[in-house]
């Protein structure tokens, strides 16, 4: 049987050596075969939302030619941050597998403990201002969508 973490830790360290971004690769495997992989692009992309399960969610979405990967699982070098962690989620994969921990992370700098504690409402965010603006506007998409018939779900 193949090392799924194993090969998310080599396109870890691919990566990262070719200075495309931080310690970090993803793996994903549908039905015992891997169908994605992916490293962590933030330097190279310069795209901030470029993490290595980001990465690969898209390349397995894009393989299978949906967004529903419900039937797939993901092996990452690092337990995911919490916009990883949502993606992993959007997409319905069914179970996640994880290699070091966040406190592992924040060791080596990649610190996520102010969105944690935002998200968990332990403090407020004093780093991004956040307004409502034209809600009735914008609840008039809302609107379009519901009465839209040929819509998909997801």
């Amino acid at each position: 049987m193949i090392d799924y973490m194993e090969l998310a830790i080599a396109e870890a360290r691919k990566g990262m050596r070719d200075n495309a971004g931080g310690p970090f690769g993803a793996v994903i495997v549908h039905n015992g075969q891997v169908i994605a992989t992916g490293h962590n692009q933030v330097i190279k992309s310069k795209d901030p939302t470029a993490h290595a399960e980001v990465v690969a969610i898209r390349a397995a979405a894009a393989h299978l030619g949906r967004f529903d990967l419900s039937d797939c699982e993901i092996y990452s070098t690092c337990e995911p941050c919490p916009m990883c962690f949502a993606a992993i989620h959007w997409a319905r994969l069914h179970k996640l597998h994880y290699g070091c921990t966040h406190e592992d992370a924040r060791e080596i700098g990649f610190d996520d403990a102010y969105i944690y504690e935002v998200i968990r409402g332990q403090r407020a965010d004093d780093r991004l201002a956040v307004h409502l603006a034209n809600r009735e506007s914008c609840l008039e998409l809302f609107t379009e969508w519901v009465n839209k018939e040929d819509k998909t779900m997801y």
